[in-house]
């Protein structure tokens, strides 16, 4: 077969596509471009140093990349377990809100009023729907803007807190933390670890390990706080921060701050007081409006700036709250009895005020009208009478004649707590404020008021220690002076020489049975005032003598019960006691100290219109003076001197003692009626029977003889006459 048949025609393909065109003719005499020739790339490889930093670098980015996955694909792993573990470990939110390892104290006054707080004070569960919208939106401006926007952590925040620090030339972690209110409830929270007494020392180590600041401590807080992002609510967060956060002066929680601040309830405050709270997160201690009103003040001011930035509150919001700022309440502003209510705790078991895990309220036997006199008169005498800058301290106690403290202040700082108080625990010589003790004595052994005693020089012999010849501080002599007078003028010598004649011993205990329980120096001096003792100890046993000679124990607590129980678990402790000398010589002494007031050596306490009786006391060089003295209302007790024993200058007890005595008296005795006092004026001697006088005789004269022989005639007639 010959292949022209195999040739036939063509496949459809040509007709599918049609012929192809041919192509047309170059014109004769033109010039062809041919088209270059495509030319495939070849790939060359850079040799040399080049070639090779450039092939390390690719390589090290490769590593970098693949280090970095991994690490970031582990530490996500390990935050997931870390926020799974926490989340599963994470309470019910009402298991948070009261984490106090403490409890609570709160005193009363002896009209139920608040008077101060000791402890963690925890003033009742709030949540953040039902505090003040203000102080919602005070605390989120101030701590946390974004709070309703991140999930725990603000990496903007982290960002922003790290360049601050950079700026202001401390490490990225040191200063500004840029902690959300989320990681701050962790770290209020510790991580969800309580505090175990087993574990650390003190709740205050336990506290510095929960607030450490260490790279490791803010992951793990992170990781909780994401935990209880995932668990809670964002107001059930907010809750329990607002319950937990430390506000200074012992409030844990808005609800117990609002309370001692403001007198009233977290769910009522308005947005000066509320920007006055949120302002306390910062700095509790620094910025308490109990600490420095004026410097809480300027903190609100920021604060309201922030809520007004925030559009929390608009211009003339903020301009009415600068314009009306937060007051304190009647009860924070005086911060009364500071001292008192340290002593009530000191006083009180352990387990119910020190170490209580309870919420304790106390009412106690403090009057605060009475608490502000003595201060209002301390602070006159000090400031007018006074020379500027001294550095001598006072304490005053005003005490009822059961011994109830109505009033105590326990230095020149009177607003404090915690500190030194010398009315309760300076042990002071007592100087001739000891010597009622000596004349108390002998008159419950039969001595009269009237009685006398010789003031003369004298010297005694003492065993150990050679001569010793007391002088009175006049440096002169009285002679025969009565008991009265020589109380009235504070003579030494009549003192001792009384003491030895009674017994020293039953000088010793008639002061240990009036309330002197510190030891009694056994030598003559102790009718002087050698010993030591605190003034609660001996405005105690003043009291003793106003109510008639019966012993007293000084005391505060009237009644201590548990929050919300109505039984007391403790009633008075204290009052008085057992009689030590009669009545009778109760009222004599009485009139024997009021001698000292009207004329003697304590005129300078004298109150117009007003029976007052009382004693000077000042020791060897002057370093303590002391005036103590009562009403028939009140009994208060003023010393006075250097805490380091450094001798006064130009002061005695009937100085300016008496005067702060005389400025304490006239403002607790306002507005009651003059009432006299308790005392019996010793009867007086009888007068000597005149010495028979001899028989005047009349001179004989011839008259006087015929009259007395006719008398003798006409007896003789008559008779004598019956």
């Amino acid at each position: 077969m010959s292949d022209s048949k195999r040739r036939g025609t063509r496949l459809v393909a040509d007709k599918r596509y049609g012929a192809p065109k041919p192509k047309p003719k170059p014109k004769a005499g033109a010039k062809t471009r041919r088209k270059p020739a495509r030319r495939t790339p070849v790939k060359t490889r850079r040799g040399g140093v080049i070639g090779l930093v450039s092939a390390l670098v690719r390589w090290v980015l490769r590593l970098v990349m693949k280090v970095t996955i991994t690490v970031s694909a582990v530490i996500a792993m390990l935050l997931a377990g870390g926020v799974f573990y926490y989340w599963a470990t994470l309470p019910d939110v009402g298991d948070l809100l009261d984490g106090r390892a403490r409890g609570s104290v709160t005193m009363m006054d002896r009209d139920g009023a608040v008077f101060a707080w000791r402890g963690d004070q925890f003033g009742g569960a709030i949540h953040a729907n039902t505090v003040s919208p203000h102080l919602k939106n005070a605390v989120i401006a101030t701590e946390d803007k974004r709070f309703y926007r991140h999930f725990g952590v603000s990496p903007r925040g982290v960002a922003s807190a790290i360049r601050i620090n950079l700026r202001e030339g401390r490490g990225p972690l040191s200063g500004h933390g840029g902690s959300t209110i989320t990681q701050q409830t962790a770290k209020l929270l510790c991580m969800g670890q309580p505090f175990d007494p087993n574990l650390w020392e003190s709740e205050a180590a336990y506290e510095r390990e929960c607030r450490d600041g260490s790279l490791w401590r803010k992951i793990r807080e992170a990781t909780y706080a994401i935990a209880m992002e995932t668990k809670y609510t964002k107001d059930e967060v907010l809750t329990v921060y607002l319950n937990r956060a430390f506000l200074g002066a012992g409030a844990r929680g808005f609800e117990a701050a609002s309370q001692r601040y403001f007198g009233k309830s977290a769910a009522e405050v308005n947005p000066a007081e509320a920007a006055m709270l949120a302002g306390l997160l910062v700095a509790p201690s620094r910025y308490a409006p109990t600490n420095d009103i004026d410097r809480s003040r300027r903190r609100a001011e920021t604060v309201l700036r922030l809520m007004e930035e925030q559009g929390y509150l608009s211009n003339v919001e903020r301009q009415l709250a600068v314009a009306n700022p937060a007051e304190l309440s009647q009860a924070a502003e005086r911060r009364a009895g500071g001292y008192f209510a340290d002593w009530v705790m000191s006083e009180g078991p352990e387990f119910f005020t020190g170490n209580t895990t309870e919420d304790v309220i106390i009412k106690t036997t403090l009057d605060q009208r009475l608490q502000k006199a003595a201060e209002d008169a301390l602070t006159y005498v000090f400031e007018n009478k006074v020379r500027a800058g001294s550095k001598a301290q006072a304490a005053v106690i005003v005490m009822s004649s059961d011994g109830a403290v109505r009033a105590m202040v326990g230095g020149r700082q009177t607003k404090v707590s915690g500190a030194f108080n010398r009315a309760t625990q300076a042990l002071r010589q007592t100087g001739s404020a000891f010597k009622p003790f000596v004349y108390a004595t002998a008159l419950e052994l039969g001595y009269s008021a009237n009685d006398t005693v010789v003031d003369e020089p004298m010297c005694m012999d003492i065993p150990g220690s050679g001569q010793w010849c007391p002088k009175n501080y006049t440096n002169d002599y009285k002679g025969a002076v009565t008991l009265t007078d020589a109380l009235k003028d504070s003579l030494n010598i009549p003192a001792v020489k009384i003491s030895e004649s009674v017994g020293r011993d039953l000088v010793q205990r008639v002061a240990r049975d009036f309330g002197i329980e510190n030891s009694l120096a056994d030598t003559p001096a102790m009718a002087l005032g050698a010993s030591e003792s605190t003034l609660i100890e001996m405005v105690g046993a003043y009291a003793g003598i106003l109510n008639g000679g019966s012993s007293v124990t000084p005391y505060g607590l009237i009644e201590l019960r548990l929050q919300g129980e109505e039984t007391p678990v403790m009633d008075t402790v204290g009052g008085m006691g057992e009689r030590v000398i009669n009545e009778g010589a109760a009222r004599e002494l009485t009139y024997m100290m009021s001698r000292v007031v009207s004329d003697g050596t304590g005129a300078r306490a004298r109150l117009d219109g007003r029976e007052a009786a009382g004693k000077t006391g000042t020791t060897q060089a002057a370093r303590d003076a002391w005036f103590i003295g009562f009403t028939a209302d009140y009994v208060a007790g003023v010393w006075m001197g250097y805490d380091d024993n450094t001798p006064l200058t130009g002061v005695t007890g009937g100085g300016l003692p008496a005067e702060i005595w005389r400025e304490t008296m006239v403002r607790v005795h306002e507005g009651l009626p003059a009432r006299a006092l308790p005392m019996q004026r010793p009867a007086p001697k009888p007068a000597p029977a005149p010495e028979p006088q001899p028989e005047q005789r009349r001179p004989v004269t011839p008259e006087a003889v015929v009259e007395s022989v006719l008398e003798q005639v006409l007896r003789d007639l008559f008779g004598r006459g019956n």
